[in-house]
């Protein structure tokens, strides 16, 4: 994947709001796998592919990842390498992979204890005493909101339309003007007109990496600043972008 460098005053610095073992869990979850079998060399792969792209964005990527992403590719040498030329572990040294899937596992479990608990305490926000009564209000039908959708998610559907656009002349690139100041103003334009708007929709007719790059990081922005908010019917499928309500 080509890097494409945005003049200064078009980066922005934007945290990344989950993990390396979140970023391993959804791959494993995306490619439907069984976290005991997880396929090294392929997950691996997808693993530097992700953490490109988040470099490309000048997304802040915390030490974990790149210790992860080392591990990774430790694991994934030794297990290119014909087994009669693997080195030899030693009695009391253990498979690397078993170490990676303990750590998943008991990621995952303290990950689901705590999603279990966030939903009670939505669910006891909406309960108000009502003289000697409590009063549950119900909530409203929708579809996932931010703290559901991952990052992971909307970076997997940049890459998606990145990888479709042709690679550039260099001089149309250097002539090529765009910001996210102005990404920015037309995507709540697009949202004052409509509802929402399809992730993908965004992108329609871009024919030019950064202007790619700079329509990406304004909804990213939108969102860090709580203007807008990601909407998904169910996992992996397609991405709505709505107003935040005032």
């Amino acid at each position: 994947m080509s890097v494409i460098s945005l003049p200064e005053e078009h980066k922005l610095q934007l945290d990344v709001f989950e993990g390396p073992l979140d970023l391993l869990l959804y791959l494993i979850k995306k490619e439907e796998v069984d976290i005991y079998e997880i396929p090294i060399v392929k997950i691996a792969d997808q693993y530097m592919e992700y953490l490109n792209v988040m470099r490309m964005l000048d997304l802040n990527i915390a030490g974990e990842f790149l210790v992860m992403a080392a591990t990774l590719m430790l694991i994934k040498s030794r297990m290119l390498l014909p087994p009669e030329v693997r080195p030899e572990m030693e009695e009391e040294e253990e498979d690397p992979r078993w170490e990676l899937v303990r750590q998943l596992i008991e990621y995952r479990k303290f990950k689901e204890a705590a999603v279990f608990l966030q939903s009670k305490e939505f669910q006891q926000e909406n309960v108000f005493a009502l003289g000697s009564h409590n009063v549950e209000l119900e909530a409203e039908p929708g579809g996932l909101h931010l703290e559901e959708v991952s990052i992971f998610d909307l970076i997997t559907a940049f890459n998606g339309v990145l990888k479709q656009i042709p690679t550039e002349d260099l001089s149309a690139l250097f002539l090529a003007s765009y910001n996210v100041a102005d990404k920015i103003e037309a995507i709540l334009n697009a949202l004052t007109a409509n509802e929402s708007v399809s992730f993908y929709s965004l992108f329609e007719h871009m024919a030019n990496r950064q202007e790619v790059v700079c329509t990406f990081l304004a909804v990213l922005e939108l969102i860090r600043l709580r203007q807008a908010q990601v909407i998904q019917e169910s996992p992996f499928s397609e991405i709505k972008i709505t107003r935040v309500a005032e």
